[in-house]
């Protein structure tokens, strides 16, 4: 679980706004705190279906998902995601 957590707190750091890292708590609201956008929720999806494996249906685009580090980590796993090899 840490290793996806880890990749996923790499990549948010990588390619958005994030003016201190060490500020990106695993409950950090991803919008709330302006590091992820609408748009920037869609580079999130195509990340984690490209890096994980899963698919994310449009119902499933939803802040319970996809708006902190914890809640993304928790639904990979629940989407039985796997990292994929590069």
């Amino acid at each position: 679980m840490s290793d996806n957590k880890d990749v996923v707190r790499q990549f948010i750091i990588s390619n958005f706004y994030v003016a201190n890292p060490a500020d990106l708590k695993d409950d950090t609201s991803l919008l709330d705190s302006g590091m992820v956008d609408s748009t920037g929720v869609l580079e999130v999806i195509a990340f984690l279906e490209s890096e994980f494996g899963i698919s994310v249906a449009d119902n499933e685009i939803v802040p319970d998902n996809l708006d902190a580090l914890e809640r993304i980590v928790a639904f990979i796993e629940r989407k039985g995601g796997q990292r994929v090899a590069k």
